[in-house]
C-alpha cells in the first residue's frame, strides 16, 4: 500500500493538493512542516504553532514537525529535514505530495531532495492556470488569509485580508493569483479537505525582516 505525506505550509495550496490527492485516491497518511523554533511557528508563513496542530485536527491527519533554528542555513535545513524523511521511511513511506504549481526549480529541488530516499514525489496542482485555480479553491470552499506578504509586490493593507474574490480584485497587474511568486502566504482555516474549520481570532500586522505578518491565534 501506498504511504503517503503531505508537505503542509498551512496554506491554501497544500490544503488543496490534499483535497485533490484525496479525489484522486492517493491515500494521504500525514503531513510535515518545518516550524522556526525560535518563534514556535510555521517557516515562511509565520503562523502559530497551536495553529499548524489545529489545523492538522481539523484534516484529520498526524503532524511531522520539523523544528529549525533562526537563521537557518539550506545544510541545517537539508540535514534536519532529510533525518525527519529517514524516520519516516523506517515507518514505511513511500510517497511525498506537494501543492507546487509552476516554478520547475522549485519542483526539481524537492525531486532530488527526496530521491536519496527513494520517496516518489506528486504534484496534483502542477501546470493549472493559476487564475482558474484560484477561483477554483474559492467556490469549492477553501477559506483562508492573507498571514504574510512581501510589500515590494503588494500593498501592506492586503495583510490580513480574507483570500476571496475580492482580495483577487485587489491584487496589482501582474500579481499572480495564488502567489506562487512569493507575493503573499495564506493560512487556511477551512476547505473540502477539513472536518471542522478552525477558529481565528485576528491579532496585529508587524514589519519584520522584509515582510509584513498578521498575527492570528485560535479563538
Amino acid at each position: 500500500m501506498t504511504t503517503a505525506i503531505l508537505s503542509w505550509s498551512s496554506g491554501k495550496d497544500s490544503a488543496w493538493a490534499l483535497h485533490v490527492a484525496r479525489q484522486t485516491g492517493l491515500a494521504v497518511t500525514g503531513l510535515f512542516t518545518t516550524v522556526n523554533e525560535t518563534f514556535s511557528r510555521v517557516a515562511v508563513h509565520g503562523v502559530r504553532r497551536e495553529v499548524l496542530r489545529a489545523q492538522a485536527d481539523a484534516v484529520g491527519l498526524p503532524l511531522t514537525e520539523v523544528d529549525l533554528p533562526y537563521p537557518c542555513s539550506n545544510e541545517v535545513y537539508e540535514a534536519r529535514t532529510g533525518a525527519a524523511l529517514a524516520r519516516l521511511v523506517d515507518e514505511g513511506l513511500t510517497d511525498m505530495v506537494f501543492g507546487d504549481l509552476f516554478l520547475a526549480d522549485i519542483r526539481a529541488y524537492r525531486e532530488a531532495q527526496l530521491k536519496p530516499f527513494g520517496i516518489t514525489p506528486h504534484f496534483p496542482l502542477w501546470g493549472r492556470p493559476t487564475d482558474a485555480l484560484a477561483r477554483e479553491m474559492i467556490d469549492g470552499g477553501t477559506k483562508a488569509v492573507v498571514a504574510t506578504l512581501d510589500p515590494s509586490k503588494l500593498p501592506k493593507a492586503l495583510a490580513g485580508r480574507d483570500f476571496d474574490a475580492g482580495l483577487l480584485a485587489d491584487l496589482p497587474a501582474g500579481t499572480d493569483p495564488c502567489a506562487e511568486n512569493g507575493e503573499f502566504h495564506t493560512l487556511v482555516w477551512d476547505g473540502p479537505a477539513f472536518a471542522q474549520p478552525v477558529p481565528l481570532r485576528k491579532g496585529e500586522t508587524v514589519e519584520r525582516d522584509g515582510f509584513v505578518y498578521t498575527d492570528f491565534d485560535l479563538a
